[in-house]
């Protein structure tokens, strides 16, 4: 016979700390980039995606401060909706692909900012130069697939560090107009798959 004070009620699991090593899922993600200064190249206000990239995420729930990001980039992989603006900035003047066929990031120190978030430093190399950068993520909610791998996103806007001011507290002018990493914004929609032991790839 049922006796209430024998019922017991399933609560439901507390949400896993994601934890482990997760490849990019770059069928699931979207980089984009966005460029107000342009003009060097011939184009003004340019706005696009990249349609190649690959990445890692080593994340570590219980001390996010242990985590790191890595993120590779193909620059001859611009599509801004348009053929010949997509020669343009992946030409000479401004992505220079054929020169430098990867643009790439990497994390060196993250911060647990709290409610979901992430503040990474690091640096993105661009062309012949490392940048700079911070980069704000919010995390979307972990999930389990029917396969059993844990899922992640996360989103936020990779922002390069301004030009440290010259004499007078103006940036020192720069020939051309400042370098292509110092205009960049890069726009990241990730979604990352936890890899299974012993893959790396």
């Amino acid at each position: 016979m049922f006796h209430p004070d024998e019922a017991t009620v399933s609560r439901p699991a507390p949400p896993e700390e994601p934890t482990g090593v997760y490849l990019i899922d770059p069928v699931r993600s979207a980089i984009g980039f966005s460029d107000r200064h342009a003009m060097t190249a011939g184009v003004a206000g340019v706005r696009g995606n990249f349609t190649a990239f690959e990445g890692l995420l080593k994340l570590d729930g219980v001390c996010p401060a242990r985590s790191e990001a890595y993120l590779s980039v193909q620059t001859g992989s611009v599509d801004t909706g348009c053929p010949e603006r997509d020669a343009r900035v992946t030409g000479p003047e401004f992505l220079d692909s054929a020169t430098f066929p990867l643009m790439s990031f990497r994390s060196t120190r993250v911060l647990d900012a709290g409610d979901d978030r992430l503040h990474l430093a690091g640096y993105l190399r661009i062309k012949d130069v490392e940048l700079p950068v911070h980069l704000d993520l919010v995390f979307r909610t972990p999930r389990r697939e029917a396969c059993g791998r844990g899922r992640v996103g996360l989103e936020g806007t990779l922002t390069p560090r301004r030009a440290r001011p010259g004499p007078g507290g103006n940036a020192a002018p720069r020939p051309g107009g400042p370098p292509v990493g110092d205009r960049m914004r890069l726009t990241i929609d990730i979604s990352a798959v936890r890899t299974r032991p012993g893959q790396s790839r």
